[in-house]
Parts: structure tokens; C-alpha cells; sequence
């Protein structure tokens, strides 16, 4: 449900001065006191122990839940990983933040860790640093945006230190800890000309491990050591543009996709980020959005996988990616409540900060592109959850109860404990032998199945495997982890007929001592097996291959073992996924509204005469003129921003309740700030407004980003103290020199609000959709054009033209129902889907 919200006037600052004022608060909080547990009455205190594991067949997952997860667990919770650990519980790390606020704690826990049976309902699982346990290298340094792996039997969490403008690390031996301080990761400089912060490791196939950082306005990457403890070689650029960040790496389809954010990621109601995404062939890029646009142009870029859609969440952002046990992607991010946007004061009042809990939406893959719910946005109601239970299968946490053995020497399998994991089980046969065994479920998962385990081979001619679709000896799918070949082998036999194995080579130096999850799908005939070592879409081997149709069947999954040194666990099976193959339905403009649009076909310069619909606030603009059906106008140096309002406004009334304005734009700027476009408009210090801009690139040596620029202005009356008058952008598709741009209109009666949502074209045709702002309704909305900032370029519009609500709406073909949402494109209150700076953390 919505609820307005609005904020103090600030020192004034030119909009090309923005970035280094942002860059100053940056530190300013980067290194803001932080307190201990012991701070407030209200502390949490981190458990004393591992939690017995979760189950994922004891216990009925949730059916559906509601965002944010996180509520009444922590009061904030920005910038989230997850992962699963080897005890099968999520666990979720997030940005030092002031958690337990409400609570009565003033201070801030310092990366802290949530812990979940089923991804959605969590509990408090400690921090990673107490003040006393801090490295004193850190310095006074705040904590963010943490990023988790398990690689060599421990788990790596990666954190920014951006009061020291590098990265950190800490190992250990379970999700929370205790942590061993690994130290700084990057060199300083760190060989990027961007703010060395926002990390994300990723392994690639043949092994070489990556870490790409990178924010405001550039992601980097490089090669890390054998260990992953440090970056080295050369450092690539793979993406810039205004206020780039958050970057997370995961391969599919042959494709390696960064996800990324754009814009302001703190700013309360005023924060304009979205998650987008480009892909490459290679780690190192180049990457390139859906519309071909590489993600190292000067430019705003394409590719949204979710932005605001004029529901709750504002700035939904800074992404990671978790798998449920069925094989569905989903979106772990940040937003930003519309009822609740800033924190009080925090760390004695040193500290403001917006909310930003935790949220989880489906991540759907449509013609090889993510878009969180096939476009329709962050979710705000009871959603179908994650599947985080197996049909057949378990954890060994009580023994070998629900299991049958199989095999030359059933006997051989035994079950042993330890720390991370808890119960796991072990094969040893008979000395000297190399007979296979089987562990077998007595529960059946369905023919189309995904099934996991975690396993690992001790011995040096022992292999390890998870089977499938298993009746009998006779008939199953097998999937090794064969130490001696130091390969992924699958293996059929259909009718007590084994078909020819299929070997694909593991990375030079694999690490066998240590668990690796393989998970392997089954979908119509074609088998699909990924190696990893954290589930977190990074595999370091992968194979495909086509089924005997009588290969295809319901069965059981086991636990397999050749030889000596064969151990699993977490061993289950699902029914797999649906996917969700098309976007859900977007609204497109309905009839065209003469009284409201202007062809510009005579020579009258509008709002010049009485007659004219049309009318200036400070104009006419010098310079403007009509002329070949074009309005001409030529930028100035004026301003619409803040408390400098200079610039003319060409403006006529709007019609009312819903509607489109287009506009179609030649503009070639050349210089710092200049701007041209469309403005829905009630007065200098409330308004929408979406251009062709000009903006510098932040360490750029001179560089200019242009971008299509969606922003507002209005009150923000839930700081402290409140803000007369707040301004800030949402970055769109890629521009061109002629640019369609279009402003939709929607009023939410219910709500009292305006909602806005901009798209822009390079062709007319196809269009880029950005998120939605809203304003709450106060007065009239009035349509307008603008052409200012800097003198220099000049805007010629061929027309305005405003259409009415929305007739119809361009529906995808029926896709069918979905297991992970009421339909594939769980439409958002009836409103059009989306298609798909940081102040503070």
C-alpha cells in the first residue's frame, strides 16, 4: 500500500557538482562512529552456536510470502547476499546498518548475518565484526555491501571499506564464522578510476577466479590469486555510466550477465535506483544490454530487470542472485518502503539513513534476458514462494533413517558429523575394493526433477555422484565427480543397458578434499549438470546432454560412491521449475487527443498569441521559433533545479486522470548540462521531467555520459528535519541524436498520488521502459517542454502528441500457469508493466 512521503531544502549546489558533494558525504559517513551490541537496551545478541541444520523434507515450506522478508527481524537490511550453507540453511549478509532501531538501538551492527530454513522467514544470526573484534586496519571505516562464497572447504565474505577505498576479506569455517581477517584485497591505487567498493567474486569455468568492483561510475574486473585473497594482472573496464555500481556476475546459457545499478541508492523516496543487466561471451566483457548498447559506451544503457513500479518499493536495487532446491532463480535486493522511506538519526544523530529491507522476487529468464516477474516489478503482496523443500531425499541429520542401500557393498556406508555441515554420509568399502555403491531415497521425485548434493572424494581413484530418476540398478541417470579421470562424468543405463558415458573436464587444481554441490536437471530429454562450489551461479564445470526418452521417468535420487573417500550430503530432489517464457502484457497508449497535442505545423511561436493552448512561464525562450514542422529551440544558461528556477517552461494543460505524452526530439549536445525534453509540470518546485542530458563521468578525465534523465522534484518531508524541496534522476535506455520520449501518467485515486513512469526510443518502435516516480496530488499537472543548462545546442521538437488511457494491451501468447507466481505475469494492480546517487549506505 502507498503512502506519500516528500523533504529540507540543501545548500544549493550546480547539478554538475552533485557527484563530488556525494563523493564528500560519502566518506563523511564512510567513516561515521559505529557501536556495539551493548549500545542499546534492545541488542540482539549473536547465538552462541550453530542452530541444529534446517530440513528441507521435515517440514512444509510457506506457501507464499510478502515482502520485505525481513520484517520483524531487522528494521533495514541494505545492499543483500545470500548463500546456502552446507548445514541446508540461506544465510544473508548485509551492509553495516542501525538494524534494531526500532528496538531502541542507536548504534549499528556491523555486517549482519540472517539465517533462513526456506529463504523467506528469517532470524538474526550475529555480525561478522563487534567494534571490540574489528581489525585495526579497517580504521574507523563503515561496512558494505558484503559479498559471500564457499570455495577450499571455507566460507569467503568480501566487504567494501570505502573509508580506505578497498575491499576486504575474512574466511571461515561456517556461514557465521568465527571470521579469520584475510586483509585488503585490492592494491592502492586499486587500477580502476572509480570508488573501490561494491565487490563481487565469481569463478569461471576453467577455474581462474574474478573479482569485479567498482561504483559512480565504473565497474572494473580482474583476476584474483589461487587463493582468491587478492587481485592480480591486468584490470578491465566492463562498465560505466552515471552512478554505476553494485555489480554481481553469473553465468547461463554460455553467457556470462552482469547485473548492475544505476543511479541513487539512499536517497529515501527520492532514491532512483533500478537493477539492469548486459551480457558477454567472456568474463572480461565486452558486455552489451538487450539493445546491443555496450556497457562501456558514454551513455545511459538498457537491459532493466527491475525498477520502481508506483507500488511500495522505491530504488529497488543492489542485487544478488539465489537458486531455489527446484532450480527457479530469484532476485535478492534492497527497496525502500514509500510509507516509511528515511531511519531516525542514527549513531548520536551522526548517521541518516534511508530503510532498505530486504526483499525476494522471482527472477525470470525471457529470450536469454532476467527480468524480476516477467516485468512487473517488485512484489507488495502475497507472492508463492521459494521451493525449499525435496520430494525425496534429506540431510543425514538423523542417521540413515529414509534411506535403502544398493549395491556390491551396502554395508560400506556409514554416517560421520562436523562442524559446517553437520551430518553427512561417508563410503568405505570393503579394503581394496572398488565396488559401487548406492544410498537410495524412499521417497520419488517427478520425470521432469532437479536434484542437488553436495559431494566431495577424499581418496585419489575414489568418485563420488548423485543419482536420478532411479527405479532400479537397471534404470538411472548417475553424475560423478570421478577423482581419477578429475572429471564430471554422467552416465545412463535405461533397461539395464548403459549408454556411453559423457566426460567433461574439471578445472586444474579442483579442489576434492572440499564440497562441491552438483545439481542436475532433467527437462523433456535434455539433461543439464552444473559443478559449483556455492550454488551461486558460477559453475566450473557444466554438461549437456539428450535422454533416451525411456531414461525420462519418476524415480528416486541416491547418493553414489566408487571405491573409498566418496562423501555426501544434502542429497534431495524436486519437481523442476516452469519457466516463465514471456513478459507480461504492457499497456500501450490509447487514442490520440487533438485538444492536447501540437504537430508544430505553422509558424506561430506557440503560447505567443491568445489563442494558443500553449503558454511560457519565463519565455518565450530566446532564440525559440517554428519552422518545416519543428518547434526550434536553443539551449540557455537557466535552471529548473532546486532553488534556482531560470529556466523558460513551455507549457499547456493536461488532460485528466490517465494518459501518454510523447515527444519526438533532434538534439545533438555537446557540452557539460545541456538538456532537452519533456516535463510534466505543476510549478518550479514540483514536477517529472524526462531529457536527453549531458552528465560528466566521474573520474572521466572530461568524459560526458549521454543519458536519458527521468527526474522529479517535490517536498521530502521525512527527513530530519524535513526537506522543502528534494531533486533526483532515474537513468532510462540509450540515447540517440533523435530520441522518442514518452511520460505516462497514472493517478491513483486510492493513494492521492501522481505516478509517472518514463520510456524512451531510438526508433519510434521500440521502447525502453524505466520505473516510476510519484509525487503526492496537490495540484494540477501541466505538459511542457524544456531546453536549458547550457548554452550551445539546440532542441528541435517535431511534435507533442498525448494519448489517452490505455485501450488494450499488448499480450504476450498464453504461457500457462507458473509454480512460482498466480501467473507468468502476476500483473501489478492494472497498471502497465515494466519492461524491463548513492548519498549514503
Amino acid at each position: 500500500m502507498r503512502r506519500t512521503r516528500t523533504t529540507a531544502r540543501p545548500h544549493r549546489l550546480p547539478r554538475w557538482a552533485a557527484p563530488a558533494a556525494a563523493l564528500i558525504c560519502l566518506f563523511t559517513l564512510a567513516t561515521a562512529p559505529s557501536y556495539g551490541a551493548d549500545a542499546a537496551h534492545g541488542q540482539q545478541s549473536r547465538p552462541a552456536g550453530q542452530a541444529r541444520r534446517a530440513s528441507q523434507t521435515a517440514a512444509a515450506a510457506p506457501a507464499t510470502y510478502t515482502n520485505p522478508v525481513t520484517t520483524g527481524t531487522v528494521d533495514t537490511f541494505p545492499d543483500p547476499t545470500m548463500i546456502r550453507g552446507k548445514d541446508g540453511y540461506w544465510y544473508a549478509y548485509g551492509t553495516q546498518n542501525p538494524v534494531f532501531q526500532s528496538q531502541g538501538e542507536d548504534g549499528e551492527r556491523i555486517l549482519p548475518i540472517l539465517r533462513s530454513p526456506d529463504m523467506v522467514n528469517w532470524t538474526y544470526a550475529g555480525e561478522v565484526f563487534t567494534p571490540e573484534t574489528r581489525p585495526a586496519w579497517l580504521q574507523g571505516s563503515r561496512l558494505w555491501a558484503p559479498d559471500i562464497h564457499y570455495a577450499f572447504g571455507q566460507y569467503y565474505l568480501y566487504y567494501s571499506v570505502p573509508g580506505r577505498g578497498t575491499v576486504g576479506l575474512v574466511t571461515g569455517p561456517t556461514p557465521t564464522g568465527p571470521w579469520t581477517d584475510k586483509g585488503a584485497v585490492l592494491p592502492t591505487p586499486s587500477g580502476c578510476p572509480t570508488g573501490s567498493i561494491d565487490q563481487a567474486q565469481f569463478t569461471d569455468t576453467d577455474g581462474t577466479p574474478y573479482l569485479y568492483w567498482g561504483s559512480y561510475d565504473t565497474i572494473c574486473v580482474a583476476k584474483m590469486n589461487g587463493d582468491r585473497t587478492r587481485v592480480e594482472g591486468a584490470v578491465t573496464q566492463v562498465a560505466r555510466g552515471r552512478r554505476v555500481e553494485g555489480g554481481f556476475v553469473v553465468r547461463r546459457d554460455g553467457y556470462y550477465y552482469l547485473f548492475y545499478s544505476d543511479a541513487g541508492c539512499c536517497d529515501g523516496a527520492y532514491s532512483g535506483y533500478q537493477v539492469k543487466a548486459g551480457r558477454s561471451t567472456s568474463p572480461t566483457g565486452p558486455f552489451t544490454d538487450d539493445e546491443g548498447t555496450d556497457l562501456m559506451a558514454l551513455g545511459s544503457k538498457g537491459g532493466v530487470v527491475v525498477g520502481a513500479n508506483g507500488d511500495r518499493w522505491i530504488g529497488p536495487g543492489h542485487n544478488a542472485i539465489q537458486t531455489d532446491l527446484s532450480g527457479q532463480d530469484w532476485l535478492v535486493y534492497h527497496g525502500i518502503p514509500a510509507e516509511s522511506p528515511d531511519l531516525a538519526p542514527a549513531s548520536g544523530g551522526t548517521l541518516k539513513l534511508s530503510r532498505r529491507p530486504m526483499l525476494v522476487d522471482r527472477l525470470d529468464w525471457i529470450d536469454g534476458w532476467p527480468v524480476v516477474r516477467a516485468g512487473t516489478g517488485p512484489s507488495d503482496t502475497p507472492t508463492a514462494a521459494p521451493v525449499t523443500t525435496w520430494s525425496a531425499g534429506g540431510t543425514f541429520e538423523t542417521g540413515l533413517t529414509g534411506w535403502r542401500t544398493q549395491g556390491a557393498t551396502p554395508a560400506g556406508w556409514t554416517t560421520a558429523t562436523e562442524t559446517d555441515g553437520h551430518g553427512y554420509v561417508r563410503y568405505a568399502p570393503a579394503t581394496g575394493s572398488t565396488a559401487t555403491g548406492y544410498l537410495v531415497s524412499t521417497g520419488t521425485a517427478p520425470a521432469a526433477v532437479r536434484a542437488e548434493a553436495d559431494l566431495r572424494v577424499t581418496a585419489d581413484t575414489g568418485a563420488a555422484g548423485l543419482t536420478l530418476a532411479q527405479t532400479d540398478a537397471d534404470n538411472r541417470v548417475a553424475v560423478w565427480l570421478d577423482r581419477a579421470k578429475n572429471a564430471l562424468v554422467t552416465e545412463v543405463r535405461v533397461k539395464g543397458v548403459t549408454q556411453p558415458d559423457q566426460v567433461s573436464a574439471l578445472p586444474t587444481g579442483f579442489s576434492w578434499n572440499t564440497w562441491h554441490t552438483v545439481s542436475a536437471e532433467i527437462r523433456g530429454t535434455r539433461l543439464t549438470v552444473e559443478v559449483t562450489g556455492d550454488r551461486l551461479r558460477d559453475p566450473v564445470a557444466e554438461q549437456t546432454r539428450t535422454l533416451p526418452a525411456a531414461a525420462v521417468h519418476a524415480g528416486s535420487v541416491s547418493a553414489a560412491a566408487k571405491g573409498a573417500g566418496a562423501e555426501a550430503d544434502n542429497v534431495g530432489a524436486t519437481a523442476l521449475y516452469t519457466p516463465v517464457t514471456r513478459r507480461a502484457p504492457v499497456a500501450q497508449p490509447g487514442a490520440l487527443l487533438p485538444a492536447y497535442s501540437d504537430e508544430f505545423d505553422t509558424t506561430t511561436l506557440p503560447g505567443t498569441t491568445a489563442e494558443s493552448a500553449w503558454s511560457w512561464v519565463r519565455g518565450p525562450a530566446a532564440g525559440t521559433t517554428t519552422a518545416n514542422g519543428a518547434l526550434s529551440w536553443p539551449t540557455s544558461n537557466t535552471e529548473l533545479y532546486l532553488g534556482d528556477n531560470t529556466a523558460p517552461v513551455l507549457l499547456r494543460p493536461a488532460p485528466t486522470g490517465d494518459y501518454t505524452v510523447e515527444t519526438k526530439l533532434h538534439f545533438t549536445p555537446t557540452t557539460n548540462a545541456q538538456q532537452a525534453g519533456l516535463v510534466l509540470y505543476e510549478n518550479d518546485d514540483r514536477w517529472f521531467k524526462l531529457t536527453h542530458s549531458v552528465l560528466p563521468l566521474n573520474n572521466g578525465n572530461g568524459a560526458m555520459l549521454h543519458v536519458t534523465e527521468f527526474g522529479k522534484e517535490g517536498e521530502r518531508p521525512t527527513t530530519t528535519p524535513p526537506t522543502a524541496v528534494a531533486n533526483a534522476p532515474m537513468f532510462g535506455g540509450p540515447t540517440a541524436d533523435t530520441l522518442w520520449l514518452r511520460l505516462t501518467h497514472h493517478l491513483d485515486t486510492a493513494n492521492q498520488e501522481h505516478e509517472v513512469r518514463a520510456s524512451s526510443s531510438r526508433d519510434g518502435v521500440h521502447w525502453t521502459l524505466s520505473g516510476v516516480w510519484t509525487l503526492p496530488v496537490k495540484g494540477d499537472l501541466r505538459i511542457g517542454l524544456i531546453s536549458d543548462n547550457h548554452t550551445g545546442a539546440v532542441a528541435d521538437f517535431d511534435y507533442v502528441r498525448t494519448y489517452g488511457p490505455a485501450a488494450a494491451t499488448v499480450a504476450p501468447a498464453k504461457p500457462g500457469k507458473s509454480r512460482h507466481g498466480n501467473s507468468p505475469s502476476e500483473p501489478g494492480h492494472g497498471k502497465p508493466a515494466v519492461k524491463p546517487g548513492r548519498a549514503k549506505r
